[in-house]
């Protein structure tokens, strides 16, 4: 491994400082925000935690997680000693276990009919490259809570390492993670799920193209219908693998939006690590994609918190990009319907994927 990206992989270890865990606790402030998330995981369960470690099958889970009223949109913290600050740390108020995957769509599917039926729909996220359990289970909560994702939010954690220096251990677990995330897909399907939005962050995006591409060739794609959407956030792929993968899942799922950014440090580390410079996820064109019905959105003027030099993460952590975001409800579904105060950019065509550049709000 070249000797720069050994030294940059050396400061985001630095950077990282303890990796989060999860606290449990009773009560909650009066101002927290609450957000229940159903997970479902094959990583390995030893000592009252979920590890690295790999598991063939899948378990199910639900997690009630606190956010914290004193924070900006965006952040996460977790607590840094053994008394939680409930204004300021991200905690859970309740979890459980679920014994069968006959359990977990039972609880699901009561908790999906218990919403009007115009808001039974399912956002599931899947994170990415560096997470152990509990940074991932954190990280979906504030996002479905900060962008105000309607319906259930649901999460698959896959097996990161949760370390700096474990990319080559996530590559292979996304591709060991294939099966455990197509089943549950099918799971939610089964529990009633008529509406499905992916969202797959990093190599989390890989394991999301990976399973729709198995679950066509497998000719039982009932669940790719029950899509409402694909989101492949910063996806660490190579351009020509997802050319590849792309035509395979053909008809994409729509809408099919990829949100890139030329600055984000993390792709550039991964492209000097796999050998091959084009990455998804910093794609500054829509040349390269152009056959598919995709849309790019160009987040390259926004910057994360400053706990994230990468920029990796600034779609979950950026709050202007946030706020704008939430401004943009039907992007990738015709630009029409794009707010013209919000959107300050160029809106570019090329054949069928639309390319849309992104820039902060100025008042």
């Amino acid at each position: 491994m070249p000797r720069y990206i050994l030294s940059a992989l050396a400061v985001i270890l630095a950077a990282c400082g303890a990796p989060p865990n999860i606290a449990m606790v009773t009560r909650t402030v009066p101002d927290a925000g609450l957000r229940t998330v159903f997970v479902a995981t094959n990583r390995a369960f030893e000592d009252q935690h979920y590890t690295a470690g790999r598991e063939s099958g899948v378990e199910y889970a639900r997690f009630d997680v606190s956010i914290p009223p004193d924070r900006e949109a965006g952040e996460v913290s977790w607590p840094q000693g053994p008394v939680p600050n409930l204004n300021t740390d991200f905690v859970v108020t309740d979890a459980g276990l679920y014994s069968t995957p006959a359990a977990f769509r039972s609880d699901f599917r009561a908790a999906l009919m218990a919403l009007p039926e115009e808001s039974r729909e399912v956002v599931v996220f899947v994170h990415g490259y560096n997470n152990n359990f509990a940074s991932g289970l954190f990280r979906i909560a504030q996002m479905a809570h900060d962008y105000n994702t309607p319906g259930l939010t649901a999460h698959f954690a896959w097996p990161s390492a949760g370390n700096p220096f474990g990319y080559v251990f996530d590559r292979e677990s996304a591709l060991f993670s294939r099966d455990a995330l197509e089943n549950f897909l099918r799971d939610l399907a089964q529990a009633g799920a008529r509406r499905i939005l992916l969202v797959g962050h990093s190599l989390g995006g890989y394991v999301t193209m990976e399973t729709l591409r198995q679950i066509r060739i497998s000719g039982d794609d009932a669940v790719l219908n029950s899509l409402s959407g694909v989101v492949l956030v910063s996806p660490d792929i190579d351009i020509e693998l997802f050319q590849s993968q792309a035509r395979a899942v053909e008809p994409l799922p729509q809408p099919f939006i990829v949100v890139t950014s030329a600055n984000d440090r993390a792709l550039r580390l991964s492209a000097g690590i796999t050998g091959r410079q084009n990455r998804l996820g910093s794609l500054g064109t829509a040349e390269d994609v152009a056959e598919f019905d995709i849309t790019l959105v160009d987040i390259s003027a926004f910057r994360a918190d400053a706990g994230d030099w990468t920029n990796h993460s600034t779609f979950a952590a950026s709050p202007s990009l946030i706020q704008l975001i939430q401004g943009l409800p039907a992007i990738g579904t015709g630009t029409a319907e794009i707010p013209v105060d919000l959107l300050s950019g160029t809106v570019l065509t090329v054949r069928n994927a639309t390319q849309i550049l992104l820039t902060p709000v100025t008042q």
